[in-house]
């Protein structure tokens, strides 16, 4: 059913139970002409603008790690408020991340989306991580506490971007990547608590990506290895962005953006690409496909390679989800354009253009030869998990209570007040467990990531998994009335140093990815490898404290 733009507003303004029956009345899904409130004419519009590619960050300084033998990368990174040009004639303000080469030297603004950074497996990074957002923040008016998530990586509680693991304005934390995991998409994004959504909304999101010589040999590199990071955004009559979540249900912006841009045109070669599409949308989920249709081939997934690519003609892309999908483009004829449309999905708010994603023109040259790859990575360690009757089976059930959104009930505000104790789940190290994961509230999807593990979808609703999602995953899709059955490991019970492995013990968080849902309050937490007489040296707020923006010591 489509609706106005003046009725959508007036459905936003409805509190808590207009916003959770906004599908009783209309159906699955609400349409409107457009969610901003700017004037048509200082909207932007479809493929007018360029494809970029973020920048890349650099180290200040590499060592040689003394436990590995390998490079050790450093890092200094800073939050920072910056403008973005996303409109024909207004500004609009953000905060992103941005980095420096000299230690301590802070850039001019932050970026958005931020500088990717590209590592090497093996080779450990130190990511001084300095909070300069100051004064108020622009949605919500309170000073800008922070949390850096490096989302993929299983990195020590510590290091994790615990949600009340949070860094103030004018200081810094120092975070410690192990990058042993094999190749895959990650990104880093804010986690503070309760503001994870307009910090993550206003820009704090970047990719990182974590090679190794497997995925080098089978996957397109350099100029055909793409990054694309899909974000959508309203706004105010004067271009400022406009944040309304629904009564923490959700946000659908009318302006789709790929790497910070509306709606782009790339231009592409006769070749095959390699795209990292990552949805890094606070709550807006993606059903990508091609017209005219173009050959795709899925062959990763959040947790890198799948053990042999699928071909799709589109996929349901939620929140946090990373797909790396190959888009062949070697048969279209130069000049000829190649829409990347969205097809959407139940639960979501979709205007005029949200349909579309971007564009690809094909330019004249010869044809870049290429082979599919069948077969990517039949042994990867997730993928080859098999139920047994002697492992754990935990039921997970995410859900809406009144006005508040839960795990089985239970929400973040119950783990804080029972001083970080409370707990969903608590394997030892090593363990393997099957989860159950069911979402019987109406009216709502829930990408849920646990955090640490890469899993392997066991069955969606009783039945095999979607050919896209048959890889490594640390995010799932829980539509309306699914139920998902993953499989998982938690961490090594010896892990070997010499390949920068670390040791997983401590607490992580579950949670679903729809942004506002996590902040009002569907997170939780598990515990891996610890009992109620273990000291935890990985606690994640104390095992390694934010310093003072002046403290001298660097890691």
């Amino acid at each position: 059913m489509h609706v106005s733009r003046r009725d959508l507003l007036k459905l936003g303004g409805l509190g808590a139970l207009g916003a959770a029956g906004l599908s009783l009345p209309f159906g699955r899904e609400v349409r409107g002409s457009a969610a901003s409130l700017l004037p048509t004419s200082l909207m932007p519009k479809p493929f007018k603008v360029p494809f970029v590619v973020p920048p890349t960050a650099m180290p200040y300084k590499t060592v040689i790690d003394a436990e590995t033998g390998k490079p050790k990368h450093y890092y200094d990174m800073y939050a920072m408020k910056g403008s973005a040009k996303i409109l024909p004639t207004l500004s609009t303000a953000v905060m992103g991340y941005n980095w420096s080469t000299t230690y301590g030297s802070a850039p001019a603004a932050g970026l958005v989306p931020g500088p990717r950074i590209d590592v090497n497996q093996g080779e450990k990074i130190v990511m001084t991580m300095h909070n300069q957002l100051t004064g108020n923040h622009p949605l919500y008016g309170k000073p800008i506490n922070i949390s850096t998530h490096l989302h993929g990586s299983a990195s020590l509680p510590q290091y994790d971007g615990y949600a009340s693991d949070v860094t103030a304005p004018g200081m810094k934390k120092y975070y410690h990547y192990p990058n042993f995991q094999n190749a895959r998409t990650m990104w880093y994004h804010d986690h503070g608590m309760h503001y994870t959504a307009e910090n993550a909304y206003s820009g704090l999101a970047a990719q990182y990506h974590l090679h190794d010589d497997q995925e080098r040999a089978l996957l397109p590199q350099g100029e055909f290895d793409v990054p694309i990071t899909l974000t959508d955004i309203q706004f105010n009559a004067n271009g400022s962005m406009m944040y309304d979540d629904r009564s923490h249900s959700g946000l659908w912006g009318d302006v789709i953006l790929v790497n910070g841009q509306p709606w782009p045109v790339m231009k592409v070669k006769r070749a095959v690409y390699r795209f990292r599409i990552l949805n890094a949308s606070i709550a807006r989920s993606y059903r990508p496909t091609t017209s005219p249709a173009a050959p795709m081939y899925m062959v990763a997934t959040d947790g890198g390679l799948m053990p042999k690519s699928q071909q799709v003609s589109q996929w349901r892309h939620g929140g946090a989800e990373r797909y790396e999908v190959l888009i062949d483009f070697r048969n279209f004829a130069p000049g000829q354009r190649i829409l990347l449309n969205n097809l959407s999905n139940a639960n979501n708010r979709d205007y005029d253009n949200t349909n579309k994603i971007m564009a690809f023109d094909v330019v004249d040259g010869p044809v870049v030869g290429f082979t599919i790859p069948g077969s990517l990575n039949p042994g990867d360690e997730a993928m080859n998990l098999q139920q047994t009757s002697a492992m754990k089976v935990r039921n997970l059930r995410v859900q809406r209570d009144l006005s508040t959104w839960s795990i089985n009930g239970r929400t973040w505000d119950h783990v804080v007040a029972s001083g970080y104790k409370e707990v969903v789940a608590n394997p030892a190290l090593g363990d393997t467990e099957v989860w159950n994961i069911t979402n019987n509230s109406g009216g709502w999807f829930h990408p849920v990531h646990i955090h640490l593990v890469d899993f392997k979808i066991l069955s969606r609703n009783g039945l095999a998994p979607k050919d896209y999602e048959k890889g490594p995953k640390d995010v799932v899709y829980v539509g309306e009335g699914e139920s998902v059955k993953l499989i998982m490991k938690f961490g090594k019970i010896n892990p070997d140093p010499a390949k920068g492995e670390v040791k997983n013990v401590g607490k992580y968080m579950v949670h679903c990815h729809n942004l506002p849902h996590e902040d009002h309050d569907m997170m939780s937490q598990f515990s891996v490898g610890l009992t109620d007489t273990t000291t935890d040296v990985n606690d994640p707020i104390w095992g390694d404290e934010p310093r003072d923006e002046n403290d001298p010591r660097e890691e």
